[in-house]
């Protein structure tokens, strides 16, 4: 195994901008940045390189130095904050240039101070005329490194990530950070036991659980190793059905599960099974996942400690009706509570991650639908459909051009068709399979 990247976290007060410097120094993870305090509860990372050297980066929801009594979720968040300064090799300490010195900064800079760790104070909004007025204000805070940035229009980004290479001990080179094998993204409602997954997975309270929804209000990003591969596995915000988001922090919780989807291969769409049914919204993704954007998939049934065998005769009857879609996917009942199932979850997971890059030769594929067609011809208007040729062009998904005399007779059946063919061939349940069609050219 590598040895771990270096760690850089962003600390600050609420609402001084660290979401805004998080997703301009980072390449892909994003924070919700929305102007309302708490908006970020879980630590969010990425890695992140510069100048050819990496390190793994950490947003963290304001820090506040007193213990949180009246608000379990709010102490989880200062936790966190707190554990990611242990951790860290860097500190990011960023204030608000507009307002100056807050008695909350004073707090925090005493504290970080007695951390004695490699500390970067950053005063941001540097654009606004405020913040160049005052920001000789924050010597007094006593930092050796001290820089003015506009996190929003990238001002000062440049310097700053130089003074984070300067104090990185040292810092990984960017062949060698290790990549992820495969990655996963967990997708549900709000409170089907998502985040409680991901804890389990990774044996520890990464991510924030409460008995309320909407407590993961970002996409969260952590690897996990299985059977020597190393697998990536993001929780996401749950996702409601569209008429029943109304704030805009929820609309933005919404966008970013839905933008996790962009860089994954396989979802684990996590059902309570006590609820004896799949809601509409839950089938609609389900389809949204597997067939438009064509990512593996497993459907997990949490909560099967809670399931008698009538609940479960229920669920069985309500899914009959998508038995057609249900059986090219994969299914696990599990308990997150009981942790039951667990590792038969991750050998799933860890086979149709290896069935979405599988790889078919283009003799292998034309002789197989030929012979298909032998056995049973296709015709559209009275004319019979020919393949002239087949060929695998791409894999994660598995895409398979189809060269044809006339592409616009090979509507969805006569492409389910071949799909048939070719799950019946080899084993690749919980992959889709994606056509592309070529108009034969005609002999010169």
């Amino acid at each position: 195994m590598k040895k771990k990247l270096p760690i850089v976290a962003i600390v600050g007060r609420m609402n001084v901008g660290k979401s805004t410097l998080f997703n301009r120094l980072s390449e892909s993870a994003k924070s919700i940045t929305y102007d309302y305090e708490g908006v970020t509860r879980d630590v969010i990372t990425d890695t992140v390189c510069w100048k050819d050297q990496c390190f793994k980066l950490v947003d963290t929801g304001g820090i506040a130095l007193k213990k949180i009594t009246d608000d379990p979720i709010g102490e989880q968040v200062r936790m966190r904050a707190i554990d990611a300064v242990h951790d860290a090799d860097v500190v990011l300490f960023v204030c608000d240039g507009t307002i100056g010195i807050l008695p909350e900064d004073r707090a925090l800079s005493r504290w970080l101070h007695k951390q004695k760790k490699q500390t970067v104070l950053v005063v941001n909004k540097i654009d606004a005329k405020a913040a160049v007025e005052q920001q000789h204000e924050f010597e007094r805070l006593g930092f050796e490194r001290r820089i003015a940035i506009s996190a929003q229009h990238s001002i000062g980004i440049a310097d700053l990530f130089d003074d984070i290479l300067a104090l990185l001990p040292a810092p990984k080179k960017i062949e060698e950070v290790e990549k992820p094998g495969c990655r996963v993204v967990i997708l549900g409602k709000p409170n089907v036991g998502k985040s409680s997954l991901l804890n389990l997975l990774l044996r520890k309270e990464r991510a924030i659980v409460a008995d309320m929804p909407g407590t993961t209000r970002e996409a969260i990003k952590e690897q996990l190793h299985f059977l020597q591969e190393s697998i990536e596995v993001t929780d996401t915000p749950g996702i409601r059905r569209k008429r029943g988001v109304t704030e805009p922090i929820e609309k933005l919780m919404v966008k970013s599960a839905l933008a996790s989807l962009d860089e994954t291969d396989v979802v684990l769409l996590v059902i309570d099974a006590s609820q004896a049914r799949m809601v509409d919204q839950e089938l609609k993704l389900a389809f949204y996942v597997f067939e438009e954007r064509y990512k593996g998939l497993i459907i997990l049934y949490n909560k099967d400690d809670l399931v008698d065998e009538q609940t479960k005769q229920d669920l069985e009857y309500a899914l009959s009706e998508y038995k057609y879609f249900l059986k090219k996917v994969e299914q696990v009942r599990i308990s997150v509570l009981e942790k039951k199932n667990i590792g038969k979850l991750l050998t799933k997971v860890a086979s149709v991650c290896k069935r979405y890059t599988q790889r078919f030769s283009g003799e292998e594929l034309f002789l197989l639908f030929k012979e298909a067609l032998q056995r049973k011809p296709l015709y559209r208007a009275q004319q019979r459909l020919i393949v002239y040729r087949a060929e695998q062009v791409k894999t994660g998904p598995i895409t398979i051009a189809l060269t044809v005399g006339e592409p616009k007779w090979f509507g969805p059946s006569q492409l389910g068709f071949f799909e048939g063919i070719l799950r019946k061939h080899a084993d690749l349940k919980g992959v889709p399979i994606k056509f592309v069609l070529r108009k034969k050219r005609p002999n010169k």
